[in-house]
């Protein structure tokens, strides 16, 4: 049992009992590859925010609507028994769902975290070969700056990198690094 609550092998578990949609999965594979590397770099704990990547976006099948997102998550992960920080950060991902806003470093990793990912991947899928591998950093970075480009991956919340000490550039480079990481799981 993971001091958290959760191992990553029951997490992978639950994933797979609420997500059917492979990129959805995918997503939070990612997630919890940028929020790993970002513990590194700023010295938090790798486990902890990998969790909250790995399973923030748990019932965005059955909770669509952003008006509920991750209400059924924060219900399911709090009767297992998981760590509050981590509900916490889950349920502040989606902002427009509650009254509260972000206001710790966890918060803004998890938001910017798992936002930056579909900037990564959209910048991947227009190269030739669609693969994590041939993307440079400078691409990213570049993407970062196009507003038409990959308008889901919203830039005021990947700015929040800023509350955690990071430059967006910096951010980008890191994303990228940890995402090509994981390519093969990402079928990237």
């Amino acid at each position: 049992m993971s001091k958290y609550g959760m191992t990553r092998d029951e997490a992978l578990g639950l994933l797979q009992e609420y997500l059917q949609n492979p990129n959805l999965y995918k997503h939070c594979l990612a997630s919890e590859a940028v929020l790993r590397a970002l513990a590194r770099e700023l010295g938090e704990d790798e486990e902890k925010w990998g969790l909250a990547g790995l399973l923030h976006d748990l019932d965005a099948e059955s909770q669509p609507d952003l008006a509920t997102h991750t209400t059924e998550t924060v219900r399911v992960l709090s009767e297992r028994g998981v760590d509050p920080e981590i509900i916490e950060a889950i349920r502040l991902h989606n902002e427009e769902a509650h009254d509260d806003k972000r206001s710790t470093r966890f918060h803004h990793a998890l938001a910017a975290g798992e936002t930056i990912t579909g900037l990564v991947i959209a910048t991947a899928l227009v190269y030739p070969d669609k693969k994590l591998a041939s993307v440079k950093p400078k691409s990213v970075r570049k993407r970062f700056k196009e507003k038409a480009f990959a308008r889901g991956a919203n830039r005021e919340i990947i700015r929040e990198c800023e509350q955690l000490g990071l430059e967006v550039p910096r951010f980008c480079d890191l994303a990228l690094a940890a995402m090509q990481e994981i390519a093969d799981d990402l079928d990237l």
